[in-house]
């Protein structure tokens, strides 16, 4: 059992003074968030009870309170011995706050209480969402209202505003005895804090720099020296007084100069003078039109000193070409949270899904109670949800991320009876969204994501009378007809799921009806039986779905054809059954073939999603990316498995330099645990690209580690690769541990001194986690 130690009872003086000192605290972070004297920001630092909703029984009165660094809410906990770090969480983890019955949650428990009244938090990461009911509507909206503006403002913060934040937050929490001074136990508290280990000798030796006033302990201006100290970037400030005068400023004529030298920026002349207006905070020296240290640094860590090209954040390719000339972000089993077998089904995957930038979501759909299809993963134990609540779930979130078409992946298993629910949803819910006719009457290839903006698709079967989805032999009235049955989770390697597959005696075939299929129309689910003869070309709204084996083993031997049949048919690559932990397959090989549609398991992190989210990251986060011309063009010879000369692209030589790392973040959240970083770059493309190289391991410091490691990749399809960065904590006994990631396609690289913000192994951005690199790219000879 853990004991605690009772804290001595301070008096109310004492208690008085605190109180004081966290009101101005929480007064100056105000500030820092540019809330100076906001209602809603006061009323959620003083707290209120609210009542938190689990399930139909389980609905306890709890107070929540955002704490004085405005960044964590502290919620209360009756349970027993809970640590002090689990009654917090950060607003950085926040996804969104939703007002009213907008989760599964509230659907199902809260109908009963006004939605003026309730809200939900949803959380970044795999956290379950947290369900709450405030007392009066005046409670709900100051949350709402005041959670929104904290993650707003914090969002908007530059690296600067965010690091000085933080560092100010580990000061406080450092101080143990809240007297606004640090001694030299509490500077090595910090520095533990803040992710980096020092022995004694150099922490006094810091101490004492900054001691001026000899009192054996930092206050006011004495701990400002130590932060200068600390956040000093030496690396920054060689090039900055490479390219500065002797009173350090940096002209606007020499700052073209190192844009143009250094960052390869071609139209450097005009945005020399935008970034001094835009980055430079000394006012004498903006009208100088000059930059600082300080100034040069902002500009470093901005969008404009990413390593991504900040031009590819917004949508650039032609969005003009058929749907078949671009991938798609594509989900699989888009309705699971967990694994394959026993997991959760939630409309609120779907959602999610669709927020990262997905275009194509996967419906399981079987009978169900009353009337009502319903989605799971047949034979197994994963829950089931209503067709209904997923239908409304894609119609509400299907474009808040982007504009272009979503494509409802349907896996029929539904009675004649039901499936006409699923059809009359579909048409009530979606309404004009839903596309049942062809668009500006094109019936011989796909329309443009461009023509299809704003349209839901449905992938399905169709019924064979119908012979042409688009409209031309269609024979209106036939009303159900058995279609061959295509059933991925038969396919599941799990025991349990054979002997129910068994015990239903599966069929080959399943009767359609004609009203869902009349929803089909440039999406035609068929079977796969060998590549199209020329003198038989098949229609080419007919598409096909492989399981990753089939797919990869047709990209080994026979890519070029492959590549063929996927400029002008879509294809869907899903995983293989034996991945019932939900685990996912590289998607590179089959993106290397043109392959449109390859499905992830979106809920699972790793390596291979880190990749697939650096892909669809380019071009506006549309989820749709335009393939090289060598994979749209009729006459390719292309082969990804056997590079010959061709027009693929000049080959290119990537010159990288990792120079160091900033705040990097515990990954043991131990005390005294200090990560020993490592950094792995890694090339993702044909496999004569694909590589890696890492640096050496820096012992004992996640604040600011040094490698100044070069490396050189040959780039031969520059088109086809993609670049990943990977921090991990190295241990020499065990299996490293991962602290950051970002991946970004080849062609989206910026040259020079750049910044990489980090991701956490969900995706999402650590706040102020960086590497620091120079970049160099040249054509090979």
């Amino acid at each position: 059992m853990q004991c605690f130690r009772r804290q001595p009872k301070l008096s109310v003086s004492q208690e008085n003074i605190l109180r004081e000192q966290s009101r101005r605290v929480a007064a100056l972070n105000g500030i820092r968030l540019g809330l100076k004297d906001d209602k809603d920001l006061k009323f959620l630092l003083k707290g209120s009870q609210l009542l938190k909703v689990k399930s139909g029984s389980w609905r306890k009165e709890r107070f929540y309170k955002l704490q004085e660094d405005c960044k964590t809410i502290w919620q209360e906990s009756k349970k027993v011995l809970r640590s002090p770090e689990s009654q917090i969480f950060s607003i950085e983890d926040i996804r969104d706050v939703r007002s009213g019955h907008k989760t599964e949650g509230m659907e199902k428990y809260a109908k009963d209480v006004p939605e003026y009244r309730c809200f939900s938090i949803i959380f970044k990461d795999q956290r379950k969402n947290l369900d709450l009911i405030a007392s009066s509507e005046d409670d709900a909206n100051h949350w709402i209202s005041g959670l929104a503006k904290i993650i707003a403002h914090s969002n908007s913060m530059n690296q600067k505003q965010k690091l000085q934040h933080w560092i100010h937050t580990c000061l406080r929490k450092a101080d143990k005895n809240k007297d606004n001074k640090m001694s030299l136990k509490e500077l090595k508290d910090f520095l533990k804090e803040v992710n980096i280990e020092v022995d004694d000798y150099h922490a006094k030796k810091i101490f004492q720099h900054c001691d001026k006033s000899k009192t054996e302990a930092l206050e006011d201006d004495e701990i400002e020296e130590f932060y200068k100290i600390l956040t000093e970037r030496k690396e920054i400030d060689k090039i900055f007084q490479k390219y500065s005068d002797a009173e350090g400023f940096m002209s606007c004529q020499n700052l073209v100069r190192f844009l143009y030298e250094m960052q390869q920026e071609e139209d450097a002349v005009v945005a020399a003078p935008a970034l001094i207006q835009k980055y430079e905070p000394n006012e004498r020296a903006k009208r100088g039109n000059a930059m600082t240290k300080d100034g040069f640094l902002m500009y470093l860590l901005s969008d404009d000193g990413n390593i991504f090209n900040s031009s590819h954040r917004k949508v650039y390719q032609d969005m003009t070409q058929p749907l078949s000339h671009y991938l798609v972000s594509s989900s699989h089993n888009t309705y699971l949270m967990e694994d394959q077998l026993t997991g959760p089904s939630s409309t609120e995957a779907y959602i999610r899904a669709l927020t990262k930038g997905c275009r194509c979501v996967e419906l399981d759909c079987w009978d169900g109670p009353n009337s009502d299809p319903i989605i799971y993963h047949g034979y197994t134990l994963t829950s089931k949800i209503l067709f209904s609540d997923v239908i409304k779930a894609i119609k509400n979130y299907a474009f808040k991320t982007s504009p272009y078409p979503v494509i409802i992946s349907l896996e029929n298993h539904c009675s004649v009876d039901q499936q006409k629910v699923m059809a009359q949803h579909m048409t009530t819910i979606l309404q004009d969204m839903l596309l049942v006719a062809p668009v500006d009457g094109i019936k011989s290839q796909f329309p443009s994501p461009e023509q299809l903006k704003g349209k839901i698709l449905v992938k399905g079967k169709k019924l064979s009378r119908q012979e042409d989805p688009t409209g031309t032999n269609g024979n209106n009235n036939l009303e159900a007809e058995d279609v061959s049955d295509e059933d991925e989770a038969a396919e599941i390697e799990d025991e349990s799921v054979k002997t129910e597959v068994e015990q239903k005696g599966k069929s080959d075939t399943l009767k359609l009806a004609k009203e869902l299929s009349d929803t089909v129309v440039y999406c035609k689910s068929v079977h796969f039986n060998g590549f199209e003869d020329p003198n038989h070309p098949r229609a080419f709204y007919e598409m096909s779905s492989f399981t990753e084996s089939k797919a990869l083993k047709l990209a080994q031997e026979s890519a070029t054809s492959f590549i063929h049949h996927n400029i002008r048919h879509l294809s869907r690559i899903y995983p293989a059954g034996w991945r019932t932990d939900s685990s996912n397959y590289n998607p590179i090989d089959l993106w290397n073939v043109g392959c449109q549609i390859v499905a992830l398991n979106f809920q699972t992190a790793g390596t291979e999603m880190d990749v697939y989210q650096g892909r669809f990251q380019d071009n506006g986060f549309s989820g749709y990316v335009l393939k090289p011309e060598f994979l749209r063009d009729e006459q390719t010879k292309f082969n990804p498995k056997s590079i010959t000369e061709g027009t693929w692209g000049t080959k290119k030589k990537l010159l990288l330099k990792i120079i160091s790392g900033q705040q990097l973040p515990k990954v043991n959240k131990s005390k005294n645990s200090i990560v020993d970083p490592k950094v792995t770059v890694e090339i993702h493309g044909v496999q004569q690209d694909n590589n890696k190289k890492q640096t050496k391991v820096i012992e004992n410091n996640g604040f600011n580690p040094k490698w100044d490691e070069e490396f050189t990749f040959d780039i031969e399809i520059p088109a086809l690769a993609l670049v990943r960065f990977v921090v991990e904590d190295f241990d020499m006994s065990t299996k490293n541990d991962f602290i950051g990631q970002y991946t970004l396609p080849f062609t989206s690289l910026k040259q020079g001194y750049r910044h990489i913000h980090l991701l956490t192994k969900n995706g999402d951005p650590y706040s102020s986690s960086t590497l620091f690199v120079y970049i160099n790219i040249q054509d090979c000879d």
